[in-house]
């Protein structure tokens, strides 16, 4: 399915190269001031061409609100926001719709749907769809009052040092990914549900709509198993749950507690490499050879900080409104 949330519920739509991606945001209370200058900063983040490594294809991203908006201010109904595409170039891909990528889902996607899948540019798996989760990400964030989410590269095809990382990529004609640390300050405590609905699992699941997520850990994650038990351990020091380390980023129990929520994502190599690889032609059932051209990121991982944000923000804002913490923006 295409949706996600219980209360604050959106539902994605669109392709790459069709005429607009967007999104539908249900259950946003109303009376939310919301303008258009609202969006503008996070997604110029998002945008390619605009840092080294990311792909120039470049793309107005304005928001286009076709409902549950009424003179700037939220009005209880469903949000619809379309972005349009202009700067497709599907011709592009004509070659290439008898000849599945390596690591993208044209494959797959061609045996679920019966060869009527969108092949251009990935169509509705495209990286593209993030600007609509993005926008989504705009509106939970000003629904999270106090709440601070911020997201940051930690590495670049395994080096710290991020201009070194995408130079392996640029030097070696191929790409990299890298890893995305997330952090999410003034959570009250509770938010989530044991087992099904813990905080971790709702976060997990979003995560990995973005393209290219392939790893999650929260707090120390896998170094955890290297640890003994007193070591990992969050000492508590006060009522208001503060704890001395915060070796479980913040959610024991599947339910916030208080401290800063911190997870990280690792980020594959973009899948589109002007490398030379093998793939079946699926009209000859030849293998053949395969390099793929066009617009692409050297490395996707600079343009999901952003994206990362807006998804966590989404998972917040449906828990805060689940625990009737966020009900009325303010009265007529």
């Amino acid at each position: 399915m295409n949706s996600f949330g219980r209360i604050f519920r959106v539902s994605i739509f669109g392709e790459s190269h069709g005429e607009s991606v967007g999104i539908v945001v249900d259950g946003c209370p109303a009376g939310l001031p919301l303008n258009v200058e609202d969006f503008l900063p996070d997604l110029e983040r998002r945008k390619g061409g605009i840092q080294k490594g990311t792909t120039p294809r470049q793309e107005d991203d304005l928001p286009i609100f076709k409902s549950g908006l009424l003179n700037n201010k939220t009005t209880g109904a469903p949000i619809a926001i379309f972005f349009e595409n202009k700067n497709a170039r599907s011709d592009d891909y004509e070659k290439l719709k008898d000849v599945p990528r390596p690591g993208h889902a044209d494959f797959v996607a061609h045996k679920k749907f019966g060869g009527f899948e969108d092949y251009r540019g990935s169509g509705h798996f495209s990286g593209r769809l993030t600007v609509a989760l993005v926008a989504a990400g705009v509106i939970a964030k000003k629904l999270l009052e106090g709440i601070e989410i911020n997201s940051s590269i930690l590495e670049i095809g395994g080096e710290k040092d991020l201009e070194k990382g995408l130079q392996k990529a640029i030097d070696e004609k191929d790409s990299v990914g890298g890893i995305v640390e997330c952090r999410a300050k003034n959570l009250p405590i509770g938010l989530g549900e044991p087992f099904f609905d813990s905080l971790e699992s709702l976060v997990a699941q979003i995560v990995f709509s973005i393209p290219a997520v392939r790893g999650i850990e929260f707090g120390t994650g896998f170094a955890a198993a290297k640890m003994f038990g007193s070591d990992h351990n969050d000492a508590i020091e006060n009522k208001d749950g503060k704890t001395k380390t915060n070796n479980a980023g913040g959610v024991v129990g599947g339910l916030s507690n208080g401290n800063e929520l911190v997870f990280r994502v690792a980020i594959k190599p973009t899948s589109s490499t002007s490398k030379e690889q093998l793939t079946l032609n699926w009209t000859t059932d030849n293998i053949e050879k395969i390099s793929i051209k066009g617009r692409h990121d050297l490395c996707i991982a600079l343009r999901v900080p952003v994206i990362l944000e807006a998804v966590t923000a989404i998972v917040l804002a449906d828990l805060m409104i689940l625990e009737q913490q966020i009900s009325r923006i303010n009265k007529a």
